[in-house]
C-alpha cells in the first residue's frame, strides 16, 4: 500500500472554512446585523438576505405614520443623493455609521409610509383619501355613542362599498377607535410574527438538505413543522376565518324577529341562541356568535374536544386530532435523533470488529448523514489509538449522554420558544399602539387646543412645542426605540429557528498587515527593554520611544507599512530616520520585567534564572565538587 502511504488522515472535527460575503452600499449594514449576533457557518443560510425586508418592514410596522415615516424617508434620501460628496470625508466613527446605513434608513421610512397609509395616520390624523363609507346624518351635532350609518347605496358586506385601501378614516373619530385598533394589529402581528418564525422554520431545513443531514431534516425539521402548523399555523387561520365570516348575518339569523321560524314563539325569552341559530355547529352559541380566539386556543390545549363558540363544523374533533400531532412531534424532537445516533455509533462498533475496510483514508457517511469512521481515528467511544481500549464504553456512555442533554435542551427550547416568541411578536402592536397614542395627545393638546382658541400667537406657540416634543420623542427616541425591537425580533425570535452563528470571517492575505503586526511586536519588546533595563548599552531603533514606553513613531504611512520617518501635523516629513539609544538587555539576563498584577505564580526569568545563570551556575557546583573531593584525596593519603 504504498499509495496510502502518502495521505495522512486528518482526525475530526475538521476545520470548517471561513465565511465572506460580498456585500454593496445596500447589503453592508444588514449583514453587519447579522455579523453583531454570530458570523454564519460556511454555505450557511445568510439571514441578512431576508433582514434586508423583514428588518425595515418590522421597523414600519411598529412606526406606522405617513408624516413621521415621510421624514424619516427624506432624511435618508438626503444621504443617499449626497454620497459621492461625503464618502471621501472624513467622520466620525457614529456619523460614518449612519452614513452608512442610509439605504437601511430610506427603506425604513418608506415602510412606515406604508403601514401609515394602511393605518392611515398622518400625524394622528385620519385622511379621507377615497371618501367614508360611513356617515353620522346628525354631523357635528351627533350625540357620543350613536351608531354610525352606512353611506347611501351600500349595505353590510358589500364588497364595493369597502374602503379601497387602509382603514376607513371614520375609524379615526369613533368612540371605539381603541378597540377596533387594538384588534387589528393584535391579530396583524400574531400572523407577521408566525409567518417570519415558519420561515426560519423552513431555512432549518433548507439548510438540513443543502449540507446532507438527513438526522436533522427527518427528525428535526419536520416534526418542528408539524408542531408550528398544528397549533399556531392553526390560530392563523381562525384569524383569517373570523375575519372573513358574516357574522351581522349569523348573529341575525339566531334573532328572535319576523323572519326566523321560531317567530313570535321566541319572543317568551325561552329560547337561547343556541336554540334558534340554524348552524347547529354545537357549544353555547351553535355557531352564530363571534368566539374569542384566545379562549378557543387554551382550550384546545386545556379542554380537548371543547368548544364553546365553534366557527365551523367538526371543529372539536378537528382541534383534537391537531393537539395530538403536535403532541406526538414533542418526543419524536426529543428522542428519534439521539437514538438514531446511537444505532450509528454500535453499528460502528460492528464494523470495526467486522469485515471493513481498514483504510483511515476513506470516511463513509451513512443514509441518516452520520459519519462512519470504522473505528482507525480514535474518538466515538475508542480507546487512545483507535482500538476498544479499556475506558472506550465509558467514552462512548459520556458522548452519548452529551447528546441527549443537548437535544433535550433543543426540544424545551424550541417548544416553549415557540409560544414565548409568538407572545414576542405583540410587541408590534404595543409599539404601534404606543406610537399612535402619543402622537394623539401631542396634536391634541398642543395643537388642537391652541387652534380651537382662535390666537395666533396661542397658535404659534402650540405649534412649536407640538414640534419640537414631536421631534423629540417620535423622530429621535421613537425611532431608536422600534430599531431596537425590530433587532431584537431578528437576533432572538428568527434567527434562533435556523442559524448557528458559529462561523468566522474570511481574512485575505495581506503582507503589509503582516509587517505591521511585526513592528508593532518589535516596537513593544523595545519599550519593555528601554524601561526594564538599567543599563546604559544601547542599541539604535527607528522610532521614538517617549518615557510610556508607548511605540509612536514608525507608525504606518497611508498604505498600511511603516514609514520610519518622524510625522509632523499628521504627515510624513522628508527628514533622516528617527533614532534614539535605547537599553539594550544584557547578554547574560533576559529582560526583568514586573508580571502583571493577576500574574501571582513568578517565573524562572524574574528569580534571575536566565538559562545563561544556570550553566553558570552547574559549572562552579562541578568546580566546588571536584575540589571538595580533591582535599578529601589529600588527606587520605597522609
Amino acid at each position: 500500500d504504498s499509495a496510502t502511504a502518502l495521505l495522512e488522515p486528518v482526525p475530526k472535527p475538521w476545520p470548517t472554512p471561513p465565511t465572506y460575503f460580498e456585500t454593496n452600499k445596500f447589503t453592508y449594514p444588514f449583514q453587519e446585523f447579522v455579523d453583531t449576533y454570530g458570523v454564519p457557518r460556511y454555505k450557511e443560510a445568510n439571514p441578512a438576505l431576508f433582514t434586508a425586508v423583514t428588518f425595515p418592514f418590522l421597523f414600519g410596522v411598529m412606526y406606522g405614520d405617513i408624516g413621521h415615516g415621510f421624514i424619516i424617508f427624506l432624511g435618508g434620501l438626503m444621504l443617499v443623493l449626497s454620497e459621492r460628496s461625503m464618502e471621501n470625508k472624513k467622520m466620525d466613527e457614529m456619523s460614518a455609521g449612519i452614513f452608512s446605513a442610509r439605504y437601511m434608513f430610506l427603506l425604513m421610512g418608506a415602510f412606515g409610509v406604508y403601514a401609515g397609509i394602511v393605518y392611515n395616520d398622518f400625524f394622528a390624523i385620519g385622511l379621507n383619501w377615497f371618501g367614508s363609507e360611513w356617515e353620522w346624518k346628525d354631523g357635528l351635532d351627533t350625540v357620543d355613542g350613536t351608531t354610525a350609518n352606512m353611506t347611501k347605496g351600500c349595505s353590510y358586506g358589500d364588497a364595493s362599498c369597502i374602503y379601497p385601501f387602509g382603514v376607513d378614516p371614520a375609524w379615526h373619530i369613533s368612540s371605539n377607535e381603541l378597540l377596533f385598533f387594538n384588534s387589528m394589529k393584535m391579530k396583524l402581528s400574531v400572523i407577521i410574527g408566525i409567518i417570519q418564525m415558519t420561515v426560519g422554520i423552513c431555512l432549518k431545513g433548507l439548510n438540513a438538505l443543502y449540507f446532507e443531514e438527513q438526522l436533522d431534516f427527518f427528525f428535526e425539521f419536520i416534526p418542528m413543522l408539524i408542531f408550528d402548523m398544528a397549533f399556531f399555523g392553526y390560530m392563523v387561520v381562525l384569524i383569517f376565518m373570523k375575519w372573513m365570516i358574516d357574522w351581522d348575518a349569523r348573529m341575525y339569523s339566531a334573532t328572535c324577529n319576523s323572519d326566523h321560524d321560531l317567530y313570535p314563539k321566541c319572543l317568551d325569552g325561552t329560547y337561547t341562541t343556541a336554540d334558534m341559530c340554524p348552524l347547529d355547529y354545537g357549544g353555547s352559541g351553535d355557531g352564530c356568535q363571534p368566539p374569542n380566539l384566545i379562549t378557543t386556543l387554551m382550550n384546545m390545549a386545556l379542554m380537548p374536544g371543547t368548544v364553546d363558540e365553534p366557527l365551523y363544523p367538526g371543529q372539536a374533533g378537528i382541534q383534537v386530532v391537531l393537539l395530538l400531532l403536535a403532541v406526538a412531534c414533542v418526543p419524536v424532537i426529543l428522542l428519534a435523533k439521539p437514538l438514531m445516533i446511537r444505532s450509528r455509533m454500535n453499528a460502528e462498533h460492528g464494523n470495526a470488529n467486522g469485515s471493513f475496510s481498514e483504510n483511515p483514508l476513506i470516511d463513509e457517511k451513512d443514509g441518516y448523514g452520520v459519519v462512519v469512521d470504522h473505528g482507525n481515528q480514535g474518538g466515538g467511544g475508542h480507546g487512545e489509538g483507535g482500538g476498544h481500549g479499556e475506558g472506550g464504553g465509558h467514552e462512548e456512555e459520556h458522548d452519548f449522554s452529551e447528546i441527549v442533554i443537548h437535544q433535550a435542551i433543543e426540544t424545551i427550547e424550541f417548544v416553549l420558544g415557540m409560544v414565548s416568541n409568538t407572545a414576542s411578536y405583540l410587541r408590534l402592536w404595543a409599539l404601534s399602539l404606543a406610537h399612535t397614542e402619543l402622537a394623539t395627545v401631542f396634536w391634541e393638546k398642543a395643537m388642537l387646543s391652541t387652534i380651537n382658541s382662535g390666537n395666533p400667537v396661542a397658535i404659534v406657540a402650540g405649534y412649536s412645542i407640538f414640534a419640537g416634543v414631536t421631534f423629540a420623542v417620535l423622530i429621535v427616541m421613537d425611532v431608536l426605540e422600534c430599531f431596537l425591537h425590530a433587532l431584537r425580533l431578528h437576533w432572538v425570535e428568527f434567527q434562533n429557528k435556523f442559524f448557528k452563528a458559529d462561523g468566522y470571517k474570511f481574512t485575505p492575505l495581506s503582507f503589509k498587515r503582516i509587517l505591521l503586526a511585526a513592528w508593532r511586536r518589535l516596537c513593544a519588546s523595545a519599550s519593555a527593554a528601554a524601561s526594564a533595563s538599567d543599563t546604559q548599552q544601547g542599541f539604535d531603533l527607528p522610532c521614538d520611544l517617549p518615557s510610556s514606553g508607548a511605540c509612536t513613531g514608525g507608525a504606518p504611512a497611508d498604505d498600511g507599512v511603516p514609514d520610519f520617518h518622524r510625522r509632523e501635523g499628521g504627515r510624513v516629513s522628508a527628514a533622516a530616520p528617527c533614532t534614539r539609544r535605547v537599553a539594550s538587555p544584557p547578554s547574560s539576563t533576559y529582560p526583568r520585567t514586573r508580571p502583571p498584577d493577576h500574574q501571582t505564580r513568578p517565573t524562572y526569568q524574574e528569580r534571575g534564572l536566565s538559562p545563561n545563570n544556570i550553566r553558570s551556575g552547574v559549572a562552579g557546583a562541578w568546580r566546588l565538587l571536584i575540589g571538595l573531593l580533591i582535599v578529601r584525596l589529600a588527606g587520605m593519603a597522609r
